[in-house]
This record gives C-alpha cells, sequence and structure tokens, in this order.
C-alpha cells in the first residue's frame, strides 16, 4: 500500500484517503493508497493517461465506488454518501454551462435550486471574485474560454464547498490563456481559502499552481512533495524525467568523503552530496547519476582551462542545437550520455557553440542528484527524457 502524508497535525478539514483502491475487473486503476491533503491547501494529482489520478478524484467526489478503503472529509466518512450529499464540487474541462441562462442565473443555479430567495449579493460578490463582475447579463457563448472557466468556478464555490474539485479544467484552454489562468485559480484559491485538488498531465501547470504535488504512475503515488522539492530532489527515474528533463548517467561508487560520495563514470569521476541520493551507496555499488539541463555551464574545449576547481565536468561534441528564444538547447554527444542535454541562456553566448565543437560540460556538485539504478533498470525507464506534455487527461 502506499502511504503519503504531509507533516500536518490538525486533520479536522482535512481531506483523507484510507486504503482506497480501484479495481475493473482485473485490471488495477488506483492500488490501495493512503493519502491526506491538508485543509486549505492547493493540492494536484499529476501524471500521464492511464495513472489513476482522474479515478482518484471521482473517488473523492463519489462518482466512483472505491474497490476498498475509504474517504474522509475531515472527521466525516462519506464513502457510501452520493455524490449531491457530499460537501465537494468538481469543475470539468467541459464547463457544462447552462447556455439558455446568462452568467448571473448559472451563478445562481446552486443557491435557488437549495431554495434561497436572496441571491443578488452572494452571487455579485462571487462574480467579483473572478473578475466577471461586468459580464453578469451575457450569455455563455458571448465569453471567452478563459472567461467561461472562471464561471464553472464561481458556480461551484458559490454553494461553499469545503473541497473544490478540478478535472483538467484548463485543458481546453490555447497556451497563453491556460498560463493565465493557472494564476487565476491560485489566486481564487488563496482568496476564498477551501481545499482545491486539482488533476492534471501538465507539469507546469501542477507545480505553478500547487503547494503539494503528488506525482501518480501506474495507480501509485510516485512521490509527493512541494513543487521545488520534487523536482531538485526526484526519488524515482519517472519522477526525474517527467517533472522536466533529466540528464542520467550511470556510475558507479568509488568512495566517500565526508558528506559526498566520488562516482566513476566514462573514465572520469563525479561528486554527488550523500544526501540527495536515493540509492544504496556501498562500494562498487552502481548508481544513476542526474543534473538538469539547466543548471549546466558549456565550455568550449579551448577555454577548459579557465573551469573552475570542484566541479563535476564532463566531454562532448555538440550534435546540434535549437534556438527556442530565451535559450538555445544543445544536445552534446558523451561517452557517459549520447544525448546530453543543457540549455543555455542567449545572453553573450559563445558563438563557437556550433554542432561539431568539441566542449567540456560542467555543474556545481550540489546540483547533483542519485537515484537507483537498478530500479531504474526494472522499471525501464530511458537515461534521458523530457517532458510529457502531450500526455492525454
Amino acid at each position: 500500500m502506499t502511504t503519503v502524508t504531509t507533516n500536518k497535525t490538525d486533520h479536522g478539514g482535512d481531506v483523507r484517503l484510507s486504503g482506497i483502491s480501484k479495481t475493473y475487473g482485473s485490471f488495477t486503476a488506483v492500488h490501495p493508497l493512503d493519502l491526506t491533503v491538508p485543509h486549505g491547501s492547493f493540492f494536484a494529482l499529476l501524471g500521464a493517461s492511464g495513472c489513476g489520478k482522474t479515478t482518484t478524484l471521482r473517488m473523492i467526489a463519489g462518482l466512483e465506488e472505491p474497490s476498498s478503503g475509504s474517504v474522509f472529509l475531515g472527521d466525516q466518512e462519506v464513502t457510501s454518501l452520493p455524490p449531491y450529499k457530499r460537501p465537494v464540487n468538481t469543475v470539468f474541462q467541459s464547463y457544462a454551462l447552462f447556455p439558455h441562462l446568462d452568467i448571473f442565473e448559472n451563478v445562481a443555479f446552486g443557491l435557488r435550486r437549495r431554495g434561497i430567495k436572496s441571491v443578488k449579493k452572494q452571487v455579485e460578490e462571487m462574480l467579483d471574485l473572478v473578475q466577471l463582475g461586468e459580464q453578469s447579463r451575457k450569455k455563455p457563448h458571448q465569453l471567452s474560454g478563459g472567461q467561461q472557466q472562471r464561471v464553472a468556478v464561481a458556480r461551484a464555490l458559490i454553494n461553499t464547498p469545503r473541497v473544490l474539485l478540478l478535472d483538467e479544467p484548463l485543458g481546453a484552454l490555447d497556451l497563453k490563456l491556460r498560463r493565465q489562468m493557472q494564476l487565476e485559480l491560485k489566486r481564487i484559491q488563496t482568496e476564498v481559502g477551501i481545499t482545491f485538488i486539482h488533476v492534471t498531465h501538465d507539469q507546469e501547470e501542477a507545480m505553478t499552481m500547487a503547494d503539494t504535488v503528488a506525482v501518480m504512475n501506474a495507480g501509485r503515488v510516485e512521490q509527493l512533495g512541494s513543487p521545488t522539492d520534487l523536482y531538485e530532489n526526484p526519488h524515482t527515474t519517472f519522477v526525474a524525467n517527467f517533472l522536466g528533463t533529466s540528464n542520467l548517467i550511470e556510475a558507479e561508487v568509488d568512495t566517500k568523503t565526508g558528506d559526498d560520495i566520488v562516482l566513476k563514470a566514462g573514465g572520469g569521476k563525479l561528486v554527488l552530496p550523500e544526501a540527495r541520493c536515493s540509492a544504496p551507496t556501498t562500494t562498487g555499488g552502481k548508481v544513476l547519476v542526474g543534473v538538469r539541463p539547466e543548471k549546466i555551464s558549456l565550455t568550449h574545449a579551448d577555454d577548459a582551462g579557465e573551469i573552475p576547481e570542484g566541479r563535476n565536468r564532463i566531454t562532448g561534441k555538440i550534435a546540434s542545437g535549437s534556438f527556442i528564444g530565451v535559450s538555445t538547447q544543445y544536445v552534446i554527444d558523451s561517452a557517459v550520455c549520447p544525448e546530453f542535454e543543457v540549455y543555455v541562456q542567449n545572453v553573450d553566448r559563445d558563438t563557437r557553440l556550433v554542432p561539431g565543437a568539441d566542449v567540456v560540460l560542467h555543474w556545481s556538485p550540489a546540483h547533483t542528484f542519485g537515484l537507483d539504478a537498478a530500479q531504474s533498470l526494472l522499471a525501464g525507464t530511458p537515461g534521458s527524457a523530457g517532458i510529457q506534455e502531450e500526455a492525454a487527461a
């Protein structure tokens, strides 16, 4: 069973999943899972198609019945309650606004259904929260995709749920609008202070908005933590490669010096802080040494003597370079990694860094992390992989 939680001790308003799982015949969509989502947090379930993230969200909402386990909202067990009796609301990728009602009435719908007569003040406050006060008498088709999404959020929030569930709510928006809405959703969550649980396949989206991210893979949570911690200290090759791009080098433990591990790789040596290694560190053991492309400096071989002492370094040849505006992305052919990726900011870039040039890649040992090579081989993970932005919901 996977158990993931946080350091929070007061669980009065938390969402808690206890031993929850979901099977369809012989297929297990979600393996038994213990998960705590702190009250008032912005929590993201991140993963590729088929990882179990949406199924987990639907079990919280009551739209799927767990095969085992329990769902708690605070101290209340809601596992057997139908969706309409749970203090949660869900915003889907298709906003499902009522086309024949104006924006005011779309937002007021939930209040009117509960028999509340005077709704004007609450609806106006909610429309102001999502910055649509001046659009209240327009119909949904008269609004942009981003505005419709905000209406859907307002309609869900006006019922004062304890938890708002968001299932790929930005998936239908174009890139620029999606990025704007990421900031809007975070602002709204901060202002209302209720728990948001957000399902997404987009790692940038999760890292922009969430306080805590659970990276899911094959029905299990691979790792849970803050966006910064997951990016800087991945524990598995899946996390290292799903959250951005990682260069992974097969190495062998040589010696230990203080708090550092010295490793042999491709005829040279690399230094890795022991605190940043999730693999066994016995002498002769295998480790995957990881470093992010933007952490690496690229120096022409003619200037190798100018590289400061104490940095990890490998040699190679530039195979290709792609200009993408803020940086140039190089692929380096090296003895330790045939497709080593390096991102160099386009500020006073060395014009000698062209395909075919001999170069030295170097970086601070502090920017190095270590993964279990044996675990990676079992998982069939490649040595380097990029962001899986095109994964389905």
